[in-house]
């Protein structure tokens, strides 16, 4: 082969613009489907994160509407109820617990009474470290908590299985005043 053909090949091989969008569609595929997946499995996250959260805090702004609850008959009802709060998600994946903390007038927080859904409930009588503004003497608060063991539908990412994890910190709403080592709410059996 010539030269001249050699040249007249190269000048019509980088004119032809048949195939282009094949071309450029093919390198851009893998960065496309990379940011796709991995969009849908941060949103998915995100979602679940948000419904944990919500979780908490409903179960324990249900606990502070009442000044004394039954362990048998009331608490298994307001700890199912992160089931309907986590749908779509699964609630066998998540532990909910709810507990009361009290703050003698020594300033020393303990757990008063505590429950659990799926989970293990904190341990009556130990102590706990609070927030400053909180931890005020002769007082008590509920604490809410939910724990989700979250894997990736797809797993795109290899991300794995993931803790998330939420708490909130919420006063009894039903007036009076609380003796040392006594939690405002009550548990009864």
């Amino acid at each position: 082969m010539n030269r001249r053909s050699l040249l007249s090949v190269l000048k019509r091989f980088s004119s032809e613009k048949r195939g282009i969008a094949a071309v450029e569609f093919a390198l851009i595929l893998p960065f496309m489907a990379l940011l796709y997946l991995g969009g849908f499995e941060v949103m998915q996250e995100i979602a679940i994160k948000r419904q944990v959260a919500l979780t908490a805090s409903t179960v324990a702004t249900i606990v502070t509407q009442y000044s004394s609850i039954s362990a048998s008959a009331t608490m298994p009802g307001i700890l199912a109820a992160a089931s309907s709060v986590l749908t779509p998600y699964s609630a066998s994946n998540a532990a909910v617990t709810v507990s009361c903390i009290t703050i003698s007038s020594a300033g020393t927080a303990t757990i008063a009474w505590s429950q659990s859904l799926n989970g293990t409930a904190r341990v009556v009588g130990s102590t706990v470290t609070l927030p400053t503004a909180l931890d005020v003497d002769n007082s008590s608060i509920i604490l809410g908590e939910t724990t989700y063991s979250y894997t990736p539908m797809l797993d795109f990412m290899h991300i794995g299985t993931k803790s998330l994890y939420s708490s909130v910190y919420m006063l009894p709403r039903q007036p009076g005043t609380v003796s040392p080592g006594t939690c405002l709410i009550t548990l009864g059996s």
